[in-house]
C-alpha cells in the first residue's frame, strides 16, 4: 500500500494528457527511486516553467516573452496569419518550418457538447487583427474533426467581407496511406479536394 504522498502525486500526474493512472504510478515510482537525481532536475523544471513562461497577448502562444518570439521575429510574414485551435498545434506546425507567417491561437474549437461558444474563444482578437489591417491571407489550420471544421467554417464566415484571402489546409489521404486502412470521413474529403493530374 503506497503512503498518501505518493498517491497524491499519483493522482496529480495521472490527470496529464497521456498519462492514466498506472503510467502515473509508474513515474512516480521511478521519480522516487531516483530522487536524490532526477527529482531536483524536475522540481527545478516545474519551478521554470512556472516562473518565466507566459502567454503571448498578440497571437495566444506561450512562450519567456511577451510578445513572443515568432510575434517579435521580423523574419516572419506579418501578411500571413495561421490560425490553430491550440498551442500544441502552433508547435507542431512551427516545427515543420513550412509556414513563415504568424499564428493565432483560439483556445480551442467550437463544440455544442462541450458548451464552448464562439466568446469562448480568441476569435474576436483574430478579427480585430484582420480589421486592423496589413493582413492578406488567413490560414485556417483546423483539426479535421467535426469541431474543427465547424469553428473554420464560422471563422470564415466571420472574415467574409473583410479584405483578406481565406485558405484552408488541405485534408484527404496521408503519404504512405492505404485506402483499406482510412476511415470514411478521411475518404470522403479526399474525394471531394480532388484536383487535375497533371
Amino acid at each position: 500500500m503506497a503512503s498518501q504522498e505518493i498517491e497524491a502525486l499519483s493522482a496529480v500526474l495521472s490527470r496529464l494528457p497521456g498519462l492514466g493512472p498506472r503510467s502515473a504510478r509508474r513515474a512516480v515510482l521511478w521519480l522516487v527511486k531516483r530522487r536524490e537525481t532526477a527529482l531536483p532536475q524536475l522540481l527545478d523544471a516545474l519551478a521554470a516553467v512556472r516562473d518565466t513562461l507566459v502567454e503571448c497577448d498578440i497571437c495566444g502562444n506561450i512562450d519567456t516573452q511577451n510578445p513572443c518570439g515568432i510575434c517579435a521575429d521580423p523574419r516572419r510574414d506579418q501578411r500571413q496569419i495561421c490560425v490553430v485551435e491550440d498551442v500544441s498545434d502552433l508547435w507542431a506546425l512551427d516545427r515543420a518550418r513550412l509556414f513563415t507567417g504568424r499564428y493565432h491561437v483560439l483556445g480551442g474549437r467550437l463544440s455544442a457538447l462541450e458548451g464552448v461558444r464562439p466568446e469562448d474563444l480568441a476569435i474576436g482578437s483574430l478579427i480585430e487583427r484582420v480589421r486592423a489591417g496589413g493582413i492578406d491571407e488567413i490560414v485556417l489550420a483546423m483539426n479535421a474533426t467535426l469541431e474543427g471544421q465547424t469553428t473554420a467554417h464560422y471563422i470564415a464566415e466571420r472574415l467574409e467581407d473583410l479584405p483578406v484571402r481565406i485558405t484552408q489546409l488541405a485534408h484527404g489521404l496521408p503519404v504512405g496511406g492505404e485506402l483499406d486502412y482510412l476511415d470514411e470521413g478521411t475518404l470522403a474529403q479526399a474525394l471531394r479536394a480532388r484536383r487535375p493530374l497533371g
